[in-house]
Parts: structure tokens; C-alpha cells; sequence
């Protein structure tokens, strides 16, 4: 089984605290192989940044019609809560590193933007930033100075919007039927693997695909490699070569 029609472009959303700098390193590589367009759209500032972005997905999809859409952690939380409130306007499912179903509860992520929202407002940003960063890979400490610095004083209350905004439920995920790929890196434990999977579960047409942090540090397309292939096994498609040109196998 195949989509009814190809999917053009792909609308593809941030995690919490990130932004659309993250996502083209991630995912525009893997599409642009496929001949699929990337919209990237900035985060909303502050509290905004949920309901911002499920307002510029209703916006492109009245431009646009049918979406492909997703995103990284709490970006593909939001991609799935518009893709079941609009099952006739989604087209697919991109979805990597889900954090959580549901309410976050004490969610290794819900967590984590909790404290960092914390840290900022007590500490500020640089401070925060310096201790934030300390010990963590190198990669991942510029990712978090560039995108933390871009959202500047809205940071906080973004990180608390994210913490606390529930995922699509997975009774609710299990009433759309789109093709979904969805990702994990399996030794990540602020998304554990355990909920990506159940997430693939509930889907009636999705795959999961695996990668790892290390793999993510030394090539951020790996991710996104991960998440289209799983997207095109699940809509019956089988490339010769992984999205992004490489050969079949582990991203």
C-alpha cells in the first residue's frame, strides 16, 4: 500500500528549547534525496510555541492541502496532536524521538525542561548555559548555546509550555491511519526507546527505525535517515539506498 498521492514538501518541527537550525541539519538532506521540499518553521516565542505551531500547520495546510508532517521530540508531539485533530489533512507521519504519550507525567524530558526552565530564570541564561553544557558531547553543547541564545528571554517559558503540554494518547494514535515513520536512538534515555516503540504499536501503518546518539553526534542526517526510512517502509516503499544516498543497513 502506497500514499494516494506524493508527498511534495514536509513540514517538520523542533524539539523543546531547539529550533529549525536543528531540523534542516536533521531532515533536509534525507528529503531533498526523495525530492521532498523541508518547511522549517521557527519556533513561536514563549508561551506561544505550542499553540503557535499547531496554528502554522492549520495555516500551511490551507495553503498547501494535505501535509506530511513531523518533527524531533516535542516538535513530533505536536506534528501527531494535528495530524489526529486533522486525519483527512495529514498526509504522513515523520516522528522522531517521541518523549512521551499521553499526559508527561515524570517523563525523563518533562523533567529536564522543567529543571532548565528553572536553572534559566534563577540562574540566567549564560550561567545556565555553562552549567548545562558542562560534561555533555560537544555537539550537543553548541546545538544548545545556539538554539537557548535564539530564544533568548522567551527560553523559559517555552521550556514549561513543552514540560507540561500532553502527547497525543495512544488510543488516540491508533485512529490514524496515515503512514508513520517513527524513530528512536536507542541509547537515549530522555526519549527512551520504549516509547517510540509503542508509539510504532499503536499506529495501524507505521515502522520504527533505530539509530544512536553517537551516530547522531557525528552525523545529524542519521536521524533523519532513520525516520524516512521507516516512513517509506511503512508506506510500502523499498529504496535501493537509504534516504540521503547511503547504502541499506544502520544509519
Amino acid at each position: 500500500m502506497t500514499s494516494a498521492k506524493p508527498a511534495s514538501s514536509a513540514v517538520l518541527l523542533p524539539g523543546t528549547g531547539s529550533d529549525e537550525v536543528f531540523v534542516r541539519a536533521v531532515f533536509a538532506g534525507p528529503l531533498a534525496a526523495l525530492g521532498i521540499e523541508l518547511v522549517a518553521p521557527p519556533p513561536p516565542p514563549g508561551d506561544r510555541l505550542a499553540k503557535g505551531y499547531l496554528a502554522v500547520l492549520d495555516a500551511l495546510a490551507d495553503e498547501r492541502g494535505s501535509l506530511l508532517v513531523g518533527g524531533v521530540s516535542f516538535g513530533a508531539h505536536l506534528a501527531a496532536e494535528w495530524a489526529v485533530r486533522n486525519p483527512e489533512r495529514a498526509a504522513g507521519l515523520l516522528v522522531a524521538l517521541p518523549a512521551w504519550n499521553g499526559e508527561p507525567g515524570d517523563a525523563p524530558a518533562s523533567l529536564a525542561a522543567k529543571a532548565s526552565a528553572d536553572l534559566v530564570r534563577r540562574e540566567g541564561l549564560d550561567a545556565a548555559l555553562a552549567l548545562t553544557t558542562a560534561g555533555v558531547a560537544p555537539w550537543l553543547g553548541a546545538e544548545l548555546d545556539r538554539a537557548w541564545r535564539r530564544h533568548g528571554e522567551e527560553l523559559p517559558a517555552g521550556l514549561e509550555v513543552a514540560a507540561a503540554h500532553p502527547a497525543p494518547t495512544l488510543d488516540e494514535l491508533r485512529g490514524l491511519p496515515v503512514p508513520a515513520g517513527v524513530a528512536t536512538c536507542v541509547d537515549d534515555p530522555v526519549h527512551p526507546a520504549p516509547v517510540a516503540r509503542a508509539w510504532a504499536a499503536a499506529l495501524p501503518r507505521a515502522e520504527v527505525g533505530e539509530t544512536t546518539l553517537t551516530a547522531l553526534g557525528a552525523d545529524r542526517e542519521s536521524l533523519g535517515r532513520a525516520t524516512l526510512a521507516a516512513w517509506l517502509k511503512s508506506s510500502g516503499v523499498k529504496p535501493q539506498t537509504q534516504p540521503g544516498g547511503k547504502p541499506p543497513g544502520p544509519p
